[in-house]
């Protein structure tokens, strides 16, 4: 075989072999809870969740109580809050783990899973992120704080939803009703 179609064939079986790991639903996917501990989000197949990248210093924080009204409103019906810290807007969530972690107990009584911090944007994103922003109506890099995305029981994103639109809002609450009924 030449160098030429040696080099055709590598390149042929890269392409596939990458094409055939890409992620189909967020259950491909692993985080950090904000213990440090492995999180398999596989773990959440047939739940619907609602997954927001949080902080603890920023102009639309009180959203936490809305997230966790919702999730002790239809935790029993197969919603998941999922709460994924993020410092890339303004330095807004600057504490560790353990820091924000008690600022949401303490402050916001919070009981849904929360994540180790990550980077939503940019070259260094987690891959998570990625995925949902590549797979969402609207592919945009995340705006700001608390901005939201519905995933369906399969892992899909069903909605995305931004900083601005509050978490127990009209159309949130719609998309979140009609993944649970599924």
């Amino acid at each position: 075989m030449t160098k030429f179609w040696q080099t055709l064939a590598l390149g042929i079986i890269c392409v596939v072999g990458t094409t055939s790991m890409a992620a189909d639903s967020i259950h491909d996917f692993k985080l950090k809870n904000i213990e440090g501990k492995d999180v398999e989000l596989s773990e959440y197949k047939g739940k619907v969740l609602l997954v927001v990248n949080v902080a603890s210093k920023c102009g639309a924080t009180p959203q936490y109580e809305q997230l966790q009204a919702l999730q002790d409103k239809y935790k029993e019906k197969g919603l998941v809050v999922v709460g994924i810290p993020c410092n890339q807007f303004g330095g807004q969530e600057p504490g560790t783990e353990k820091d924000i972690q008690k600022f949401c107990t303490d402050k916001y009584k919070v009981t849904f899973p929360m994540m180790s911090k990550v980077d939503v944007n940019g070259e260094k994103q987690a891959p998570l992120y990625k995925f949902l922003k590549a797979n969402a109506e609207s592919k945009d890099d995340v705006k700001w704080n608390f901005e939201k995305f519905v995933i369906s029981k399969d892992g899909t994103v069903a909605g995305r939803f931004s900083t601005k639109t509050k978490p127990d809002a009209v159309e949130v609450v719609s998309v979140i009703e009609s993944e649970l009924k599924k």
